[in-house]
């Protein structure tokens, strides 16, 4: 099956055809640095992600560029109110996301620009729309981008710019030819952050940092532009505006955005007190459960943060690890050589068909559920089926603990009982057992269970989990 993409531009199903054969050039909207990321944010890195990590699989050449906004009003204020310098801000904040991500075994993409190391990118494009008069300096010094020069826009949200311009606010100063144009250029005092330009001292609107960035790096056409929920309107509209009318050419061939996270079925809000950082998170769950919780929808799909989702994808997770139990030591087979498997290729139909991650993972289970009937009768075929799944798993970025691991997790100082004291309960059961107490051997069991310890005993012994 040839690869198939869910483009926002067209809304409708597209056969991805690319600019240059076998390569892909991909921009992705980052992250605004003026806070710890939080669970949308993660959303949006692990799906890129799993995208990027599949393509690279099946042989595409990715240029993958997801951009950091380090220059905004929003950086600014955070800023002033730590009483901090913004830059001393935005190096803390990067740092953090880094080490988020890398506990979220999100790779790095192969760029990743910062706005204010292309300040002369976004002069010369702004200067462009000045001088073929797509924009103008308002008389506050600010400059604007003119709407209603473009024909096309509204193309992308799909939205009537008509009606936009019924439903804008016309602002008391009135410093706008028209209330739906979009700052380029936002002047400033002196004793703020901000870059002499020929329109005076200020710093860039945050829509013109992204089309500079991406068209610097990737050219004025390019694949895919990706990106969270919230863009479409205004951020990659106002993109399209700008970039096509400074190049005269046509922007992106194909626009991906993912799916909303909610929690509790509620969005996300500080002010709802439901706002979750990805620090805070892992605290409570394995980096492999929140990857998996992520990718176990569509990536198009609204999905909803709750405890017990949570748990849903632990336990889901934790039924591949069950049957991988035996084959710790068994080495992921390379993908080459899975061609002629009927889950691999099921895998990759899946994945072809705009990245349905979901039944993708369906594939998975139901090579554990042969994996398990195999296990105590063929152990080639057994071993084999195990091999094939890792490799499946190490495709998007699970499946990469130890079994015996991940099963018995980790528990933080005060929480539970410890490793070793487990382990001292599991050897009383099996010395009552072998003394016919089994009063006490079931005693220890329960005590057990009542710590959140799941006992399984086997052939080979007695093996533990924390439920």
């Amino acid at each position: 099956m040839a690869l198939q993409l869910y483009n926002t531009l067209t809304r409708n199903k597209d056969l991805f055809k690319p600019l240059k054969p076998g390569k892909i050039d991909l921009y992705v909207c980052g992250i605004t640095v003026y806070d710890y990321c939080h669970i949308g944010h993660a959303r949006v890195l692990v799906a890129f992600d799993a995208i990027t990590r599949y393509l690279r699989t099946q042989g595409w050449d990715v240029n993958y560029v997801r951009n950091i906004t380090d220059i905004d009003d929003k950086i600014l204020r955070r800023a002033d109110e730590n009483k901090e310098l913004y830059t001393d801000l935005t190096a803390r904040m990067i740092d953090a996301m880094h080490e988020d991500e890398r506990a979220l075994g999100i790779l790095p993409p192969n760029l990743e620009p910062r706005a204010t190391a292309h300040m002369d990118d976004i002069l010369d494009m702004v200067q462009t729309l000045v001088d073929n008069h797509y924009a103008y300096r308002a008389d506050n010094g600010d400059v604007y981008y003119r709407v209603k020069r473009f024909p096309d826009y509204g193309k992308l949200s799909n939205k009537n710019p008509d009606e936009l311009l019924s439903g804008a606010r016309v602002e008391v100063t009135g410093v706008k030819e028209d209330p739906r144009d979009f700052a380029l250029w936002k002047a400033a005092d002196e004793s703020e952050a901000g870059w002499p330009s020929p329109w005076g001292y200020g710093r860039p609107g945050w829509h013109i940092e992204c089309s500079a960035m991406s068209t610097c790096l990737l050219g004025s056409t390019f694949d895919i532009h990706g990106g969270g929920p919230d863009l479409p309107f205004p951020h990659h509209e106002n993109e399209i505006a700008q970039s096509e009318a400074a190049t005269g050419k046509h922007f992106v061939n194909y626009w991906m955005h993912a799916g909303a996270v909610r929690v509790d079925n509620e969005k996300m809000s500080k002010s709802l007190n439901n706002f979750f950082t990805i620090r805070e998170v892992l605290k409570k769950y394995h980096p492999e459960v929140v990857r998996y919780f992520l990718l176990s929808s569509h990536y198009r799909s609204p999905i909803n943060y709750s405890e017990d989702n949570l748990i849903e994808a632990r336990q889901g997770l934790e039924r591949f690890y069950f049957a991988l139990q035996n084959f710790a030591d068994v080495p992921a087979t390379a993908l080459a050589e899975l061609g002629d498997s009927a889950y691999y290729q099921r895998f990759v139909a899946a994945m072809d068909d705009d990245f349905n991650t979901r039944e993708a993972f369906s594939a998975m289970y139901d090579l554990v559920r042969e994996l398990n009937t195999v296990a105590r009768e063929d152990q080639h075929r057994a071993q084999a089926l195990a091999a094939e799944l890792k490799a499946l798993g190490g495709i998007l970025g699970v499946l990469e603990a130890e079994p015996e691991a991940f099963l018995k997790g980790a528990v933080g100082e005060g929480e539970g009982l410890a490793d070793a004291d487990i382990d001292a309960l599991i050897a009383e059961r099996e010395a009552a057992k072998l003394n016919k107490d089994y009063a006490r051997a079931d005693e220890v069991r329960e005590e057990l269970k009542e710590q959140g310890i799941v006992l399984e005993d086997s052939r080979e012994g007695t093996r533990w989990r924390r439920a």
